[in-house]
């Protein structure tokens, strides 16, 4: 086995053991395209291998989709086939893992348009909201993984060889996951364990506001009474560990959804639904988005915030620093997997049950009663630079750096 095999076979046992922790007779549950047949293969092997007792594959072709959006009748959007929704919904209450591989072309619905991509967005997460919500709250296991693809690659390194191209994406996901580490999953363990002791250190400390400064970017985020900050390994209703994303270098929280005012500037592009929004501000008063503007992707992402009236408010708030492995590499990977991993980032939509003590337990009024937002999307973006600084503001007023210069500073 040549090394590149090595590090794939290392890359598909870490997204088994380490990403969704499948377990014996769990069924798994895989979305994927079919540019990257040979790693799925790959994964539902050492599936198997790993107890599985029967894997699922969804598959996706990028340019089926692309022609739907281009020839379908425009009223078909709006449409999602409950089948879809029926067989993830009892998979969930089986007890099965959920496996996504992204490796979608950035610019795959570049033209399409607008109201086709929403129409799609929104029936689509309406459709499947009890099944996100169970995902929200930890009820089961669930990964995202990415695979090189040929589009997504020539977009990342535009400027190389089309030859060198996927073997260029494959080598930065690899060293982004740690497969070329020795013993990957060691490796993991030990990142697990280095960003729980931000998560520790930032709940002792139960920060009333956060406060965000840096170019274009004056931001003021009030946290709820009972926020929790997460990072890095989940624990879903059964005991078991899991890690949601496979790269991650963030530590988590939600924000209070009427607690945020002032105004961010983005700092790498955001990939949507197949398009690129690029070099955009948002302003906030009250929790609400009041105005966002964009050199690139305005309409997408107004009708983004349009999705429902969840969509106007902040569902997390993460922290990365900007000295860390994805954001060392300087590669803008125009995903969002990579680049919020990158990058200080928020969430436009809903926020995750498990940010809030006691939140797995309780009710989406229970949810929203302790502050935290309820919306069918759930967008990152990133805002992050080595120009940002965060205060830690205590309930007494204390203020204490968090951030500076776009690193911790503590």
């Amino acid at each position: 086995m040549d090394h590149f095999q090595t590090q794939l076979s290392n890359y598909a046992e870490l997204a088994v053991k380490v990403g969704v922790n499948i377990q014996k007779d769990q069924y798994l549950f895989i979305s994927a395209s079919t540019e990257i047949t040979q790693f799925v293969r790959l994964i539902v092997e050492k599936a198997y291998e790993a107890g599985a007792r029967q894997v699922f594959v969804d598959w996706v072709d990028d340019v089926v989709t692309r022609l739907r959006y281009e020839k379908a009748p425009a009223d078909s959007f709006s449409d999602f086939p409950s089948w879809k929704r029926v067989e993830r919904e009892e998979l969930a209450d089986k007890g099965a893992a959920f496996m996504s591989i992204v490796s979608q072309d950035p610019d795959l619905l570049n033209g399409i348009e607008p109201n086709r991509i929403r129409d799609n967005q929104k029936a689509s997460s309406t459709a499947l909201s009890k099944f996100r919500q169970a995902m929200q709250a930890d009820k089961f296991s669930w990964t995202v993984i990415a695979a090189a693809a040929p589009a997504w690659a020539a977009k990342v390194f535009p400027d190389n060889s089309a030859e060198d191209q996927v073997p260029a994406l494959w080598d930065a996901i690899l060293r982004a996951v740690r497969a070329d580490q020795p013993n990957p999953v060691e490796a993991w363990q030990r990142h697990d364990e280095n960003l729980h002791e931000k998560v520790d250190y930032l709940n002792g400390k139960h920060y009333h506001k956060l406060h965000y400064t840096g170019p274009d970017t004056d931001l003021t985020i009030e946290l709820p009474a009972k926020h929790l900050w997460c990072g890095a390994g989940s624990i879903n209703q059964h005991g078991h560990e899991f890690m949601a994303n496979m790269p991650t270098e963030e530590v988590f929280t939600a924000p209070l959804k009427e607690g945020v005012n002032g105004y961010v500037s983005s700092t790498k592009p955001l990939s949507y639904a197949g398009t690129i929004i690029d070099r955009f501000k948002i302003t906030f008063k009250d929790g609400a988005i009041t105005d966002v503007s964009a050199e690139q992707g305005e309409e997408i992402l107004k009708q983004l915030i349009d999705t429902d009236e969840g969509a106007k408010f902040l569902g997390e708030v993460a922290l990365v620093p900007h000295d860390s492995p994805i954001s060392n590499s300087n590669i803008l990977f125009y995903n969002t997997l990579f680049d919020e991993n990158a990058s200080n980032h928020l969430a436009i939509g809903s926020a995750y049950a498990f940010c809030l003590d006691g939140g797995k337990e309780m009710s989406s009024e229970q949810l929203q009663a302790n502050g935290l937002n309820q919306s069918l999307t759930h967008v990152d973006f990133m805002i992050g630079s080595e120009n940002m600084d965060i205060d830690g503001i205590l309930p007494d007023g204390t203020v204490e750096p968090i951030f500076r210069k776009g690193n911790w500073a503590f």
